[in-house]
């Protein structure tokens, strides 16, 4: 009995050991989201205020594959992954929506005018609640969704271009054929 009580805080060792050691070969850019693969959740985005475009839906992203990029004009981010969000909505491989993501309205209308409008429509997510319904960690993050309205995939964080042509690329051809 005692040599049981002697190894019981060698085990909780060796356990804990394992198990930090499974999590730091993970990598730490790669944030899994509970939504894969399932239906995008119900929501309705109103434009910004001010803006030309329209706000969107979940209703609009049924029957093509669709790009949901989550940005802000405060997101230094944002602003460099802007050129990359620019050429994959004029490669038009997908229909590309913008989520404004808890912003000023004229801070949002500045940022757009200066840097272009990629975005087919825009919703103003200004309390953050249909982010927090996505999964949304922060921004800028990226979703793919199929023509059947699921994501299928999540990239969080600012796409480079090595992300747009191994990870979304590809996987935007494989959903449209």
């Amino acid at each position: 009995m005692r040599r049981l009580f002697f190894f019981m805080p060698l085990a909780v060792f060796a356990v804990l050991a394992v198990y930090f050691a499974l999590g730091l070969g993970m990598d730490p850019k790669i944030i899994p989201s509970a939504l894969i693969d399932k239906p995008v959740p119900q929501f309705t985005l109103p434009p910004i205020d001010g803006g030309a475009k329209q706000g969107f839906s979940d209703a609009e992203l049924k029957g093509r594959v669709s790009v949901i990029n989550v940005f802000a004009s405060w997101c230094i981010p944002c602003k460099a992954e802007h050129p990359l969000i620019t050429r994959l909505a004029g490669m038009g491989v997908a229909t590309v929506y913008g989520l404004n993501y808890k912003d000023e309205a004229a801070d949002a209308l500045k940022w757009l005018t200066n840097l272009g409008d990629p975005y087919h429509r825009i919703g103003a997510d200004r309390d953050g609640r249909v982010g927090i319904d996505w999964g949304v960690y922060g921004v800028p993050e990226t979703f793919v969704v199929d023509a059947q309205g699921r994501i299928h995939h999540k990239h969080v964080g600012p796409l480079t271009q090595k992300s747009l042509e191994g990870e979304l690329l590809p996987i935007i051809r494989t959903l449209s054929q």
